[in-house]
């Protein structure tokens, strides 16, 4: 089942304005521990999926299939946010 459009755009915007907010962090000593910052990208993608839930058009089932979509893009961006961040932790 595709997606409607709708929730392409929303989940569009969503992946715009995450990857705003994970580009505005900057890395300075003292940093906070990896597992503290786990917790908080953790946090922010619970709260963009909260959210956008809001958002979607539709029947629960393609709700579901855009959320799940949503999710795998978020937690694809965080990952590479943590590793850049891993990586500031061993250089520190």
């Amino acid at each position: 089942m595709a997606l409607i459009q709708t929730n392409k755009d929303l989940i569009s915007k969503g992946i715009k304005e995450f990857n705003v907010l994970l580009n505005q962090q900057v890395f300075t000593d003292p940093a906070v521990s990896e597992e503290a910052m786990v917790t908080v990208v953790n946090d922010w993608v619970s709260f963009y999926i909260n959210y956008y839930k809001k958002q979607m058009s539709g029947e629960q089932e393609e709700q579901d299939k855009a959320l799940q979509e949503f999710r795998q893009e978020l937690d694809t961006l965080s990952a590479s946010f943590l590793d850049k961040y891993r990586n500031f932790l061993k250089s520190s």
